[in-house]
């Protein structure tokens, strides 16, 4: 099989952005590396640590560079539109950090120019490459669980962990941020079933406190055109010392040939130790106590990572030099998941049912 040779542009120098890069300089396919960030000193930090070719402060003029030929968008959330235009303007592939936008006009923007410029855009929904998640969708494909008829899910964090996301965007809220990973997850698993309408409620004074106005708990139901129900929640506020490292994850699917049960809580790898292990999110926080594996992208084992920031990392750079198939979540799934996203926020807000429009 031929094999394509990438230059690879990562933009943003977060936590995030750092692992892709470093992932993307490890592919096989990748002869050519250049990261930048709004902070040049950041880009520079990162380029010596991942072996790029070179960095910059300027986002366009890596996007731009002749070796580059596709582009990973790992800013903030609310800094994905103007690079991600740029890229697909360019007509150079992009995987682009979920959600695809902050507004479903943003997001028409991206999609159209995607489509107008004929450039693949794939939304890293990295938890579609957990094992269990794969092995669920494998199970759904061959017919094992029938029609999906419902599903219930929750997921839930530390108030650290969402103090930090909120600091970094406020508009990132556990919902948004968060709940987008399952209700993707849901609309994955019912693949080609419309959502109709949302009903939400939420609560919380956490988050408020300490000065993000927005709910420490918020709980949904998506009611599907084939009459299919889907309870999904999120709590973000545990006390910062609850041992997670990441989200604690339960998923319950039920269809007309049986059901799926599947515990993303971690709770079978516990560490108790004198000697603290650091959180991969928060820097200076650390734990005597804690649920291994729970680090939502993934974890460092033996000088490497693994896990599904890797597997999805691995499986785009491979869709783009070799072809090989991309289960990741399309421009019009991240859309569809932003529109979920935003009901469940506008419900909770106004107490009322949302129609969606798809």
């Amino acid at each position: 099989m031929e094999t394509r040779e990438l230059g690879v542009a990562v933009i943003g120098a977060g936590r995030i952005g750092s692992l892709r890069a470093r992932l993307a300089a490890g592919h096989p396919a990748v002869r050519f590396l250049a990261v930048s960030d709004l902070d040049a000193g950041k880009a520079a930090r990162l380029a010596k640590t991942a072996g790029a070719g070179c960095s910059s402060g300027d986002n366009d003029e890596v996007i731009g560079h002749p070796r580059v030929n596709a582009v990973i968008v790992s800013t903030s959330e609310h800094e994905h539109l103007a690079p991600v235009m740029r890229a697909l303007e360019l007509g150079k592939p992009v995987l682009v950090e979920k959600p695809i936008a902050l507004t479903l006009e943003d997001a028409d923007r991206i999609i159209a120019k995607a489509g107008e410029t004929g450039t693949p855009l794939h939304v890293g929904y990295a938890q579609r490459f957990k094992r269990r998640y794969l092995s669920a969708k494998d199970q759904i494909r061959e017919g094992r669980l029938g029609e999906i008829t419902a599903l219930a899910g929750r997921a839930c964090n530390t108030r650290a962990q969402g103090i930090e996301i909120l600091r970094r965007s406020a508009t990132a809220t556990p919902v948004v941020d968060v709940l987008t990973y399952w209700v993707d997850v849901a609309g994955w698993f019912l693949e080609g079933v419309r959502p109709r309408e949302v009903t939400a409620r939420g609560h919380g004074t956490v988050f408020r406190a300490a000065g993000f106005d927005v709910n420490d708990g918020t709980f949904a139901l998506i009611t599907y055109e084939n009459g299919a129900v889907v309870s999904l929640g999120v709590y973000f506020a545990l006390p910062a010392h609850a041992p997670q490292l990441g989200m604690g994850v339960r998923i319950e699917v039920y269809g007309t040939e049986g059901a799926l049960i599947l515990n993303d809580d971690h709770t079978d790898e516990l560490l108790v130790t004198n000697k603290p292990i650091p959180h991969a999110y928060i820097p200076g926080l650390e734990f005597g106590t804690a649920f291994l594996s729970s680090s939502t992208p993934g974890n460092w084992h033996l000088g490497d990572y693994w896990g599904p920031v890797a597997d999805e990392s691995r499986v785009w750079l491979d869709h783009l030099s070799r072809g090989r198939p991309c289960p990741m979540a399309t421009a019009a799934d991240a859309r569809r998941t932003l529109e979920i996203t935003l009901a469940i926020e506008e419900s909770a807000r106004t107490g009322k049912s949302m129609r969606l429009a798809g």
